[in-house]
């Protein structure tokens, strides 16, 4: 296979999380950044008030799915072997 990465994605978007949902054609990945830091709500002090926007949309087919958790799960194996002082 053979993947090309147009010049002006190359750099990538900066997510601070990323919401997850589906439809019945595809899964919906929404990858969100903080506009600001997350402040309690002043009318509900119980609440927290976090303002983002989404910065990338990618929609896969279900098939995929199993495909991306494999390959997340290698990465992440991978990583925490490199940076044992680093896990969560």
């Amino acid at each position: 296979m053979q993947i090309r990465m147009p010049g002006d994605l190359a750099v990538g978007s900066f997510a601070d999380f990323v919401r997850a949902w589906h439809t019945n054609d595809a899964f919906v990945l929404d990858f969100v950044a903080l506009n600001e830091p997350p402040h309690p709500d002043p009318d509900d002090s119980d609440r927290m008030i976090i303002d983002g926007s989404v910065v990338s949309r990618v929609r896969i087919p279900p098939g995929q799915v199993f495909e991306l958790m494999k390959a997340l799960e290698a990465q992440l194996s991978a990583w925490e072997r490199e940076h044992p002082d680093r896990k969560p």
